[in-house]
């Protein structure tokens, strides 16, 4: 097994860091009328992501409208971290969540199970995570966000 090797000994490889992961939630708001819109803004240095999840708390208007999930960095190019789900009426209770790769959201009705196994963590540098909708829908979603700090001074601040 490899070691690390440190001023007091050496340590197993892995056993050198405690591993912090931390909850923030966003209140509930209405979504995005056809535009993007910042969630949540990572300051400091980057994030690894274990989950966001959305709850709807009032039920999305009847009529098509695309829901994406975005990485909008202050340095570089943004990115879908997950693409195009199309949110016409989803219930109060439904949940939302990108996969993290690239692929689609993923949603499912409330009192659904879902399995959480094809979930990837993905990074986040200093900029925001965004979602985009293609309309002007009425609904609202509370947003939960899971994260670990990748470098020292990384931190999340509710947008």
């Amino acid at each position: 097994m490899p070691t690390i090797l440190r001023s007091q000994g050496t340590v197993p490889f892995g056993f050198d860091r405690v591993r912090t992961v931390k909850h923030l939630s966003r209140n509930t708001a209405t979504i995005p009328a056809t535009t993007s819109e910042e969630l949540f803004a990572v300051t400091n240095g980057r994030i690894l992501v274990h989950l966001l999840l959305g709850e709807v708390t009032t039920i999305i208007q009847t009529q098509t409208c695309n829901l994406k999930v975005t990485i909008n960095p202050t340095t570089g190019t943004s990115a879908d971290v997950a693409s195009n789900l199309d949110v016409t009426a989803t219930e109060v209770g439904g949940l939302i969540y990108p996969e993290g790769d690239g692929t689609a959201v993923i949603g499912v009705d409330a009192g659904t199970g879902f399995s959480a196994g094809g979930i990837q963590n993905w990074i986040v540098p200093i900029g925001g995570i965004d979602i985009e909708t293609s309309a002007t829908n009425t609904g609202a979603i509370k947003w939960d966000l899971w994260f670990e700090p990748l470098d020292e001074d990384a931190a999340v601040i509710v947008s």
